[in-house]
């Protein structure tokens, strides 16, 4: 089981590379959006924002999130880990009920493209 340091790594991780995107991936993320992503193994729950194709982690606080973000992650952290390290698929994770994505229509459609 990943532990939240590893966690936090991976969505820094996840931030460097998006923010070093181009094209469509990029377009994508060039959002201002509040964001959480739940850590369901470890009821953590890391909030933050995606900003300038970035995403800053502000907080971490236990249990699931306390507010609605404008796109709410949930997910295990080993596949969080997993995700990051390109050895499990957004799509499939997704579609299977391991991955939970939720966000406005507008933002689902734009974040399609990182599918």
């Amino acid at each position: 089981m990943a532990t939240t340091e590893e966690c936090r790594e991976a969505l820094d991780r996840l931030s460097d590379n998006l923010a070093g995107a181009e094209g469509d991936v990029r377009g994508a993320v060039a959002l201002d959006r509040s964001l959480s992503c739940h850590i369901t193994d470890l009821d953590q729950t890391f909030t933050g924002r995606l900003d300038g194709g970035r995403i800053r982690v502000d907080a971490l606080t236990p249990g699931p999130p306390a507010t609605k973000a404008e796109i709410r992650l949930a997910m295990t952290g080993d596949d969080l880990v997993a995700l990051v390290a390109g050895e499990l698929r957004f799509a499939r994770a997704w579609a299977s009920g391991r991955v939970r994505l939720e966000a406005g229509f507008r933002d689902l459609i734009r974040l399609k493209r990182l599918l």
